[in-house]
């Protein structure tokens, strides 16, 4: 597995992604073959997956900063030109990071039971 400092960086990476992506002209928008809702899932439930695996047993603090931050890129893109403030795309992303952090909280109490050998 990797080290919780990696897993600390990659999140802090993807998250400075996402805001960059969700502000820029859509020219410079990525896109792929995968539906746009897929696409946001994904890459929000990784976000939350990152963070909940680097910084374990702080999910509801996390989940709480990364629902605000979810919130605060869609209200920028009120004012970013050729971009949409869309609710639907908040619910997608804050289940995607939920989801994500929900998987990491898993993994955190397999690995806890694991070790205490429950």
């Amino acid at each position: 597995m990797m080290s919780k400092r990696s897993l600390r960086t990659a999140a802090w990476l993807l998250l400075l992604g996402v805001a960059i992506l969700s502000v820029v002209s859509p020219y410079y928008r990525v896109t792929t073959f995968v539906p746009h809702g897929a696409e946001h899932f994904l890459i929000f439930a990784l976000v939350g997956l990152g963070f909940g695996l680097g910084y374990p047993f702080r999910y509801a603090a996390h989940s709480l900063a990364l629902l605000v931050f979810t919130a605060a890129i869609e209200l920028a893109q009120l004012w970013a030109p050729g971009r949409h403030a869309r609710l639907s795309d908040f619910v997608v992303d804050a289940l995607g990071l939920l989801a994500g952090m929900a998987l990491a909280y898993g993994v955190a109490w397999r690995q806890k039971a694991a070790a205490t050998g429950k």
